[in-house]
């Protein structure tokens, strides 16, 4: 019997974290310092993309690329309902109207197709730029959305805040890290606790474009620099120019240096994640609860393990978990359906599949500190409701 809750995900911090976060501590700067550089060089070498900008949170770098892109009231923007908010916020905050597409039944994720469908149905250019969300952790087919994004003149956005560690093997049979950029304009990562880079709050930035690099650089430090060569005059090494209207969007060393060590377990993360996938898919064999779809050539990044159940049983065992000390949780409700989108205009109905998917999905407790069994324990309950 499990006495102590289990969480839907929870972070996993060593030693290793801590020695690292106390040097931090101890160095000279607590901020702007070198361990910032030092992580966007680690982060981008991992992905295998150009740039990296760490800034505060995932949000942050929603809004930002938003910002990289000179989206600006009017312009509009499709994104999908299955997500946390913040996948659609980022691009409000700058006055755009957010089109949501449907999701695709099998993965959760936007579905192209019907995409595809809502670009043919406008001018080419109506839409400034496309946010697929990498839900779960599994990857939106990047190189079919670049070619959409060809022909019908938009930027990829992908929010990859899930799937950091994720890959896809395109038609050439080359294996694609999630936030390499080989398709997309830029993609945003989320160091949030629950998710598998962990530094309390922060985010990243990846691209492979130095303009939108340089954007994101300077809105996420108030719109300045200090660089000689973007300055209009110089008056000295004390000068500074406040060239854009920027935010505060910077990370601290200490964050810097906790994800620098957390990095370096990110393949053990993506291993361990999988193979708790793989327990979960096993024991629910045969049984009424549907498991994550995942086709070949995919590394999902397993941010979440989302199960399917009678929309009728969901409320019941959801509840019937967690007094037993499983805290599941329901992800996402869709961003269409809330209160403040539903005043631009949406409203229930107009999105079936995610409604649809809503009313029977339940994240399991996913996260590679996981114990056997706890595991053991979470299925037997699960198993135990639905069969009952």
């Amino acid at each position: 019997m499990i006495t102590k809750p289990i969480p839907y995900g929870h972070q996993h911090i060593t030693d290793e974290d801590v020695k690292a976060v106390i040097e931090a501590l101890k160095s000279d700067y607590m901020t702007q310092g070198p361990r910032i550089g030092e992580f966007e060089k680690d982060f981008a070498n991992y992905l295998g993309c150009k740039y990296a900008c760490m800034v505060s949170n995932g949000t942050a770098a929603l809004h930002l690329c938003a910002m990289a892109l000179d989206i600006k009231s009017g312009d509009k923007i499709i994104t999908t309902p299955i997500t946390f908010v913040a996948s659609a916020n980022g691009f409000r905050y700058q006055g755009a109207e957010v089109v949501f597409c449907d999701i695709d039944p099998k993965t959760f994720l936007m579905d192209l197709d019907k995409l595809e469908q809502k670009l043919k149905a406008s001018p080419r250019g109506t839409y400034k730029a496309v946010v697929p969300v990498d839900f779960a952790g599994y990857p939106i087919d990047e190189e079919k959305l670049r070619k959409l994004a060809d022909e019908y003149k938009f930027a990829i956005v992908v929010d990859a805040c899930h799937a950091p560690g994720g890959s896809f093997i395109d038609s050439k049979g080359e294996k694609q890290m999630i936030g390499n950029c080989k398709y997309a304009d830029l993609t945003v990562f989320s160091f949030h606790p629950v998710k598998h880079i962990a530094t309390g709050e922060g985010g990243a930035v990846t691209t492979n474009r130095k303009d939108l690099y340089d954007k994101v650089a300077l809105f996420r430090t108030h719109g300045i620099t200090k660089d000689p060569n973007l300055l209009k005059k110089n008056d000295g090494g004390w000068y500074y120019e406040m060239q854009e209207l920027g935010y505060n969007y910077r990370i601290t060393e200490m964050q810097a240096a906790l994800g620098i060590s957390q990095l370096k377990r990110l393949d053990w993360s993506i291993e361990r994640r999988n193979e708790i996938a793989k327990k979960y898919d096993e024991a629910f064999k045969g049984t009424a609860v549907k498991t994550p779809f995942r086709a070949d050539g995919i590394v999902h990044a397993f941010h979440l393990y989302i199960i399917q159940v009678d929309p009728s049983k969901r409320r019941g065992l959801y509840d019937f978990l967690r007094a037993n000390n499983v805290y599941s949780q329901v992800l996402y409700i869709p961003a269409h359906t809330m209160p403040y989108y539903k005043q631009q205009g949406w409203k229930d109905g107009d999105l079936l599949i995610a409604e649809d998917y809503y009313s029977k999905c339940l994240a399991l407790p996913m996260f590679p500190t996981l114990t056997e069994d706890e595991q053991n324990w979470i299925v037997e309950k699960v198993k135990e409701f639905i069969i009952n």
